[in-house]
């Protein structure tokens, strides 16, 4: 299978009215299955490693796992193993939704946006420092001036001690439209030297110049590889992040479901410009700097860019 995975999204908000739906909640109608994808939530494994997690025959594992598969819940890739080659799998999505309004779709829909992680338009950053694509270093490491090279587009991986990056998502909401939530999801992790699994990293989120919360990253996760990390890249070094999902709606805003400050959506005058700016970064003055990681779709655990989602009515 190709890293070009299909799963780029990792909210799924489930349609009653369509197939998938139906797949989707006969899959999770399974104390074993919710116990893979929980699993799984710490980044990919073979059948085996599923297994002896579960303990449960290969047999039975595998039959759960290609119902996973067939409702869409799983991305699965082959790899070289000892005896042959394994299936490796990884969760698709973080968080699955079931909205329960209108019938009448036209009253409520959502722009999808996805942008790559080096395609940010402003940056303000302090080494160390560096930008990696799928196939090599861009430009040269720990000098910011790498941050403009025109490669930077191609960027898998970008890394910084402190600072930020900027992106400007374009507004797609249509005319006489009202936002209803956002929501913002992106892989990332601290940044030490090499990787430290015990190193403290205060990464903080703006939308539209507005402070949204921060998050606290454990770890500088490596030592072994990201389910995408290309292979040229040294074991020893960043390999793979943490899938946050931020959401920001009328009560507040939450990281992974667990409210982390007061900000509104309606603070964020979603609707008074021609793009949506998201700024990621780490405050020099944090009480925890220890830099970022953010991962492209083909580097790390998630077959994701930066995905951008707001819904509306």
């Amino acid at each position: 299978m190709s890293n070009e995975l299909p799963y780029g999204v990792p909210i799924l908000e489930l349609n009653l009215n369509n197939q998938q739906a139906t797949k989707v909640l006969k899959a999770l109608a399974s104390e074993t299955r919710l116990r893979i994808l929980s699993f799984l939530g710490g980044g990919p494994h073979n059948v085996s490693e599923i297994a002896e997690e579960l303990n449960l025959p290969l047999s039975t594992t595998n039959l759960h796992l290609n119902v996973l598969e067939a409702a869409g819940l799983l991305i699965t890739d082959w790899r070289p193993g000892t005896r042959g080659t394994q299936k490796i799998c990884a969760r698709a999505y973080t968080t699955i939704t079931i909205p329960f309004r209108s019938t009448d779709a036209n009253n409520y829909r959502s722009v999808d946006l996805s942008m790559p992680v080096g395609a940010f338009s402003d940056c303000q950053i302090a080494p160390t420092c560096g930008l990696h694509s799928e196939t090599g270093i861009i430009g040269y490491l720990d000098r910011p001036s790498s941050f403009y090279e025109p490669d930077r587009i191609h960027a898998q991986r970008l890394w910084f001690h402190h600072g930020f990056v900027e992106y400007r998502f374009p507004n797609r909401l249509p005319p006489q439209t009202t936002p209803d939530s956002l929501h913002l999801s992106f892989e990332a992790c601290s940044e030490a030297p090499m990787h430290h699994y015990n190193w403290l990293s205060d990464i903080t989120v703006w939308i539209n110049d507005v402070e949204i919360g921060t998050w606290t990253s454990p770890a500088d996760f490596g030592g072994e590889r990201g389910f995408l990390t290309p292979d040229w890249v040294s074991i020893d070094s960043s390999q793979y992040g943490l899938l946050k999902v931020w959401r920001v709606d009328h009560k507040g805003t939450f990281i992974d479901g667990t409210k982390v400050s007061d900000i509104r959506l309606s603070s964020l005058g979603i609707n008074d410009r021609e793009f949506i700016s998201v700024r990621i970064g780490v405050k020099p003055d944090a009480r925890n700097v220890g830099g970022i990681n953010i991962f492209g779709k083909k580097y790390g655990n998630h077959a994701q860019d930066i995905i951008l989602n707001i819904h509306y009515i």
